[in-house]
């Protein structure tokens, strides 16, 4: 498959999974608080389905679709050729592990895409959730803002795509589903970790119902 890769199959694959999402869910983005802008940020949403990072990304324009790089989990799309060809020639994905593997930094892609200039989406519960509540943020966006604080942090909330390719299946069904940007947070000065990520992942919930 990795013979495959070229820049003219990833853009037309590109092409063609931008207007299946688009078929399917609708990808409507909704900007409230922040306008769609091209500025190093990261966006940071709940998590439900393994499509989230392709909804937020059809929702993007594509002047930020662009510059911006969705996270990854590596033993889901690396699991088969074609799951990490489409991530890494589409998607230009950051693949991080969720568990630490003896002394490696799992932020340390992240920090690397950063660095580079890159935005990135990333859904701090670290793995789905069941529920209609997000589960608690884990450490990684706080420490990510600490060593980043130029770049801006944009909450999401992302509506309805559990229900477009629920746990364990694997034919999508035409749902409407939306995207919502809310207004950007940072972390005051002096604020500690908890109070930080239970502040941001309130901000994304808060998104639920505007």
């Amino acid at each position: 498959m990795k013979a495959a890769l070229s820049p003219w199959a990833a853009s037309a694959l590109g092409w063609f999974l931008l207007k299946l999402v688009r078929v399917l869910t609708g990808a409507q983005a909704r900007w409230y608080g922040c306008p769609p802008q091209a500025e190093q940020r990261i966006y940071f949403a709940n998590h439900q389905s393994h499509a989230d990072l392709v909804m937020i990304w059809a929702a993007l324009p594509h002047e930020l679709r662009s510059i911006t790089r969705p996270v990854a989990a590596r033993d889901y799309w690396t699991k088969t050729p074609v799951r990490e060809w489409i991530t890494t020639a589409v998607f230009n994905a950051v693949y991080v592990d969720r568990e630490r593997k003896g002394d490696s930094d799992p932020l340390l892609p992240l920090e690397q895409a950063l660095a580079s200039g890159d935005s990135i989406i990333l859904f701090p519960e670290g793995t789905r959730g069941d529920g209609e509540e997000p589960q608690p943020f884990k450490s990684g966006l706080y420490t990510l803002a600490l060593k980043f604080p130029h770049v801006v942090l944009v909450p999401a909330w992302i509506d309805n795509i559990q229900r477009v390719m629920p746990k364990g299946e694997v034919v999508p069904v035409p749902i409407l589903c939306s995207v919502t940007f809310g207004a950007p947070v940072r972390v005051e000065p002096g604020e500690e970790r908890r109070a930080f990520l239970d502040r941001a992942r309130a901000a994304v919930v808060a998104l639920r119902d505007v």
